[in-house]
């Protein structure tokens, strides 16, 4: 056996120990390899863990569903919902882990052409949509309708994204109206639905992209102001607003969903009824959908509460965070687009749960019953997985530049 001096005899390793930690090393230039280290393992794991939370907030409030839904002599099975949405997870957590392995010039051209095609989707949805509960968002019949708007919301930011980055090319090119009147036209489809949170949705994804892109400060201005003027206009002359504002501020028309979601919410006090033991959910419209966080209240605590709203805040923060050292303009500003429509989202509807905002209808991200939602929100982390990656031996070689170019 051989030997150093001093250090005493050298005792080979295991070849095969050696191989399989190889396997899992820097040093390993296989594909899953590269992906595993390139990729924000603390993004995949809290969305992991909010998809898991999903499943059971979705089994918690399946049973009041299914109670709800039940009638004419059709009884549902009370985890039906939650049987429905692990197998939308099934379906939609590969797909995100699929997207988040494209390079990024292969996710900003699928995105593109995905914006094209659900926005042609979503100016179809008024002549040939189906109606739910009062409102014409879908597309499709039975188990493949879909609801365009989630699907663009993602795509919307990648194009939107990508429109502004030309800036850093051609400044004298017009990218403030240029992008105002896409916005405006998805905008219009959207209120003919209607679907006025939606809509508040998709104009502070493209607010927050001039803001990031650099626009002078005269126009943000001037953008604010015609945002403030937007609201009014449609308070006075758009009767969805008229009603959802005077419903939230002036207490009229019908607050049953929103009284009750408060007061679910709170039932459970601070630590919860526990799993199975609420009885206000089962009196809670949508209480799989655009409840849940009520639900959640109810029968985990207000606790629990806190720690998922802190996850969502987690989320966005980690994303800013990474961008601060990011000097792809189009980079930045499609990962900063997607962090920015996913926490808004989750904002939204945590604060109609808790009487702070007037009801929209809108899903809480990963954690609502929804194939439309679960599918679309899987793309858009995909997207956004796809996007925050960093190749770990980039600094390790002098002729790679921080662009990927050689």
């Amino acid at each position: 056996m051989a030997s150093i001096p001093g250090f005493g005899p050298v005792v080979p390793r295991s070849k095969t120990k050696v191989g399989v930690l190889s396997r899992f090393g820097r040093d390993d230039r296989s594909s899953f390899s590269l992906w595993f280290w390139e990729i924000d393992r603390f993004l995949l794991l809290f969305v992991t863990l909010l998809i898991s939370i999903g499943l059971i907030a979705v089994a918690a409030a399946s049973p009041a569903a299914a109670e709800r839904y039940s009638g004419g002599g059709v009884k549902v099975n009370p985890l039906h919902y939650f049987y429905m949405q692990l197998a939308w997870v099934v379906i939609s957590v590969p797909v995100m882990l699929f997207i988040s392995t494209w390079p990024k010039d292969v996710a900003r051209r699928v995105a593109l052409s995905g914006a094209i095609l659900f926005a042609f989707m979503l100016v179809l949805v008024p002549f040939f949509g189906e109606e739910v509960n009062g409102a014409r968002r879908w597309v499709g019949w039975g188990a493949a309708r879909l609801q365009p708007s989630e699907f663009l919301k993602p795509m919307f930011v990648v194009g939107l994204a990508w429109l502004l980055s030309l800036k850093a090319q051609d400044r004298t090119l017009p990218l403030v109206p240029i992008s105002g009147m896409i916005t405006g036209l998805i905008a219009l489809f959207l209120m003919k639905q209607p679907d006025f949170g939606q809509t508040v949705i998709f104009a502070a994804i493209w607010m927050t992209l001039l803001l990031l892109s650099g626009v002078n400060s005269r126009i943000i201005g001037w953008l604010v102001g015609g945002g403030v003027a937007g609201i009014v206009c449609a308070y006075l002359f758009y009767d969805v607003a008229t009603k959802r504002i005077n419903d939230f501020i002036f207490a009229e028309g019908d607050t049953y969903q929103t009284d009750m979601a408060h007061a679910t919410l709170t039932a459970g006090g601070l630590f919860g009824t526990g799993p199975g033991g609420g009885q206000m959910k089962f009196r809670l419209p949508e209480a799989h959908t655009d409840y849940i966080f009520s639900v959640i209240g109810e029968e985990f605590g207000l606790i629990a509460c806190f720690a998922i709203a802190a996850l969502y805040i987690a989320i966005v923060v980690r994303v800013f965070v990474k961008l601060l050292e990011e000097e792809d303009m189009f980079l930045l500003l499609a990962s900063a687009g997607l962090a920015t429509q996913f926490g808004l989202q989750a904002l939204i509807n945590m604060a109609v749960n808790v009487q702070l905002a007037p009801s929209k209808g809108m899903t809480l991200p990963f954690i609502s019953y929804g194939g439309s939602s679960m599918l679309a929100l899987s793309i858009g982390f995909g997207l956004l997985l796809a996007f925050t990656r960093r190749n770990p031996y980039l600094s390790r070689s002098p002729y790679v530049s921080r662009g990927g170019g050689i």
